[in-house]
């Protein structure tokens, strides 16, 4: 046979089946596969989200000490989960008008856990690819017996069954996945109930991804979709979640100012000058509003500025860990670190000993401070901090330089090992800790855990 009519045939298989694997891969969002998921990380948000989290998790019989939620640096509205890990995006907390939102999000997210939907969905991807197998197999053999008799159509045919097969797999997977989506749903509304919240919250996400659509103009083809449409997805909960005895309360002041911290805080960090003056323009007096602007002043080059807005704050509610945390921030901007390392402490001690990216913080001020004490303290608070938090990356950072000021070279090149290795550094990682087994004898804690992280390789 000619060789360009087996290029041809060849390649609508490898399209095919490649396309198929995509389909099998973006079953969870893609950068969460490949470890690349960017993470924010901050002691108040993320007290926040467990405090969301903490019923819902109880009632649905879910491990909090097994789970845990990440913040994640992207604007969008969404929110998945990957292992025991519910990532949720800083879009979505911007976005939320009230903490039910996300409490809602957050309930339908515990429905895939407690439902162990990952684990099936394991399944059904190996069925799915076992059917993409087995189609492309009797494709290719019925294109290769068309081959041999000369029958140019039987050729075709072989090539369209194999296709066939993988669009075929690639549908049976998105209906399992629909499915599981709605009843995440009803989990979530069920949690919602069980713990005497509303689950309206859940019903304006749904109104909020159908706005969205109709926006985009989009024409969507309702059998290649991982979820359903969020018209189908309302009305399936709209009658059950009215009938409940909680959908029209409303969520507590206290918690609501806690919301709206966080949505201040982020559009400070991540939105740019004006985003939070923009987003409270209605309330500008509210303590997210003037929060939001100490934050987005100091950022925005007027760190000293910023420092009589905090202190307002402060003299306001002076057992707040997260007011003096940023005042320990703003300070560090204007190069006090003997004023950081006093405010960060604060925190560290109104926390409760229980918020490692306080630590983090606290450690990083006395490196900077400098001094043999404050580089002494600074090891044994990162080193409280990496126990609670052991894969926190600027924990080990900020321990490489202290050790490193203080002479001590194999604690720093290890420590820097472990920096890199928890930033997925591997690498670099691996030429440090090479490094760092030179300077300790074989066989002690330090020699073997630079030993682990030499050998560590990546499964193929």
């Amino acid at each position: 046979m000619e060789n360009g009519k087996w290029d041809t045939l060849a390649g609508r298989l490898a399209t095919a089946l490649i396309a198929l694997c995509f389909a099998l891969a973006g079953v969870l969002p893609a950068h969460a596969q490949s470890g690349s998921v960017p993470i924010v990380r901050d002691a108040e948000i993320e007290a926040l989200l467990a405090d969301y989290a903490e019923p819902i998790l109880r009632v649905a019989g879910v491990k909090r000490s097994r789970t845990d939620i990440v913040l994640v640096n992207q604007r969008s509205f969404n929110a998945f989960v990957s292992g025991r890990k519910i990532f949720i995006n800083i879009g979505a907390i911007v976005q939320a008008e009230t903490p039910n939102e996300i409490i809602g999000v957050i309930a339908h997210e515990v429905g895939h856990l407690a439902g162990g939907h990952q684990d099936r969905l394991r399944q059904q991807i190996d069925r799915a690819q076992t059917i993409a197998a087995v189609t492309a197999v009797l494709g290719v053999g019925a294109a290769i017996a068309g081959g041999l008799s000369g029958n140019r159509d039987a050729v075709g045919a072989g090539g369209g069954i194999a296709m066939g097969g993988a669009e075929a797999a690639q549908r049976g997977l998105l209906s399992y996945r629909r499915t599981e989506e709605l009843a995440a749903d009803r989990a979530a509304v069920d949690y919602l109930n069980r713990t005497g919240q509303s689950s309206k919250g859940l019903l304006t996400t749904f109104d909020r991804f159908e706005r969205e659509l109709s926006l985009a103009g989009r024409q969507i083809n309702p059998y290649r979709i991982s979820h359903p449409l969020p018209r189908e997805r309302r009305v399936a909960l709209e009658t059950i979640a009215k009938e409940s005895p909680h959908f029209n309360k409303t969520d507590s002041a206290a918690l609501q100012r806690r919301h709206d911290r966080a949505r201040a805080k982020i559009l400070a960090y991540s939105y740019g000058p004006g985003a939070v003056e923009s987003r409270f323009r209605d309330n500008p007096g509210s303590q997210a509003a003037r929060y939001g602007k100490a934050l987005s002043t100091f950022l925005n080059g007027s760190p000293r500025a910023a420092v009589p807005i905090i202190d307002q704050l402060i003299a306001e509610s002076p057992n707040d860990p997260y007011f003096h945390e940023a005042r320990g921030e703003i300070l560090l901007r204007a190069q006090d670190a003997q004023g950081a390392v006093d405010s960060f402490g604060r925190a560290v001690r109104l926390a409760g000993g229980n918020a490692p990216t306080m630590q983090v913080a606290l450690g990083h001020a006395l490196v900077l401070a400098g001094g043999e004490a404050n580089l002494r303290r600074a090891i044994g608070e990162l080193e409280v901090a990496i126990t609670l938090d052991p894969a926190n990356p600027r924990a080990y950072q900020h321990l490489a330089m202290a050790y490193g000021r203080l002479g001590a070279t194999g604690e720093a090149e290890l420590a820097t090992a472990e920096a890199n290795f928890h930033a997925g550094r591997y690498e670099e990682a691996r030429r440090f800790a090479a490094r760092a087994k030179r300077r300790f004898n074989e066989g002690a804690p330090q020699w073997l855990r630079a030993d682990d992280i030499h050998r560590f390789r990546l499964p193929r």
